[in-house]
């Protein structure tokens, strides 16, 4: 467990606040043997190769968009039940949303054009766990 980092759910959903990043992100395949750009906010390495999630102006421009929304609730990496109860919500709307957990936070990439409806869901999932 990390210091400071929040392992019950309902604390988790309560503290959430989820800001939205006004950037716009795409995934992009990179080159093993390329660069790895500064602007990058993660790159994973797969079986098939490298993937960055880069500003949109960095990426091809037929990449798909993304809106990047940040939980700025110190997730602890053992606690259960934030990513699926925030993949849910979103589900239920048909919003797709792609993941990662940082160290101390989770960060969602949701379709550009569905960034506000998403706060709205996340805050709306955040108010209802305080009732």
């Amino acid at each position: 467990m990390t210091p400071g980092s929040v392992t019950e759910l309902k604390a988790l959903l309560i503290g959430m606040k989820p800001a939205l990043c006004e950037r716009i992100w795409a995934f992009h395949a990179l080159s093993e043997k390329g660069l790895i750009p500064d602007t990058a906010f993660a790159v994973i390495r797969e079986d098939e190769g490298l993937c960055a999630i880069l500003p949109a102006p960095a990426a091809p421009a037929d990449a798909s968009q993304f809106a990047r929304i940040t939980l700025q609730v110190h997730s602890d990496l053992e606690a259960v039940g934030l990513t699926a109860a925030v993949a849910t919500a979103l589900a239920t709307s048909g919003i797709a949303c792609n993941v990662i957990a940082g160290l101390r936070h989770d960060h969602l990439f949701v379709p550009w054009d569905r960034r506000e409806e998403a706060l709205k869901l996340l805050e709306k999932l955040s108010l209802d766990a305080r009732r």
